[in-house]
């Protein structure tokens, strides 16, 4: 063995052995168990995942890099990166878990990390202004989920005399979505099987040329319709001392106030 070879391998042993350290330290960390909005259903049996539970540490000052890291904020990877240092249950990908379950394991990041209060600008619809308020993260809900699904995490759908077979999609699928083509992708990415056949050149060929439109927005609104997540919907006081609902979304300023 030359002198390069063995220096690359050495390397390689210190590194992997650093890692497994920082890993074992960050693991000592208080953890939660955060329970999923899917209740682990769309997941396939022979998941992690499908317990319907996930195990984090605490965030840490070595996690408020992730947070800030420009290359992680430019390419839009922020909470992932985050998910992978805090996740503490063992062979979880987070690119197997759906953005669905993804928004309740950020939150818990952000309640346990800085607390529940945050900090949202809404408007008044009884005078149209813009208004600052505080709501408490912890008093979010899950929006009710009944669907069951098979072995496989799919689940039937049935109309108009077609017979599917759908699972919601997961981090990694989502990456695969061309904003150019975004309702056939997201179709083809969902739909696991047509009328009883699995193979995706055939479901690809029937979304192409047998599926009717008004079908597929079917579909997609009960896919919509029933899928699971977290309820953004709030109770806000108005400036005339009423009340109105409201909704937000997460940004990255979730952990900065």
């Amino acid at each position: 063995m030359n002198n390069v070879t063995s220096t690359i391998q050495d390397r390689s042993i210190i590194e992997l052995a650093k890692q497994n350290y920082e890993k074992q330290q960050r693991n000592k960390f208080p953890s939660i168990v955060v329970d999923l909005p899917s209740k682990g259903l769309i997941y396939p049996e022979s998941s992690p995942l499908r317990s319907g539970t996930i195990e984090m540490r605490y965030m840490t000052a070595y996690d408020e890099d992730i947070l800030t890291n420009s290359t992680y904020i430019k390419n839009g990877i922020i909470f992932d990166k985050l998910l992978e240092s805090l996740i503490t249950t063992s062979n979880i990908n987070v690119d197997d878990i759906s953005p669905i379950d993804r928004e309740a394991l950020i939150i818990s990041a952000r309640i346990h990390g800085y607390g529940n209060m945050y900090p949202v600008t809404v408007t008044d619809p009884s005078t149209d202004k813009q208004i600052d308020k505080e709501i408490d993260l912890s008093k979010l809900k899950f929006r009710e989920f009944n669907l069951q699904s098979d072995e496989n995490g799919e689940f039937d759908y049935v109309a108009d005399g077609i017979s599917l077979k759908f699972r919601f999609l997961t981090i990694g699928l989502t990456k695969n979505i061309d904003p150019e083509r975004a309702i056939s992708d997201l179709m083809l990415a969902s739909i696991q099987e047509i009328n009883g056949n699995r193979d995706k050149n055939y479901i690809a060929d029937y979304l192409k040329y047998e599926m009717r439109a008004g079908i597929a927005k079917q579909f997609r609104a009960y896919l919509n319709d029933n899928m699971p997540g977290i309820d953004f919907s709030i109770e806000i006081e108005g400036e005339n001392g009423g009340t109105f609902t409201a909704g937000f979304q997460l940004g990255t300023d979730l952990f900065w106030f």
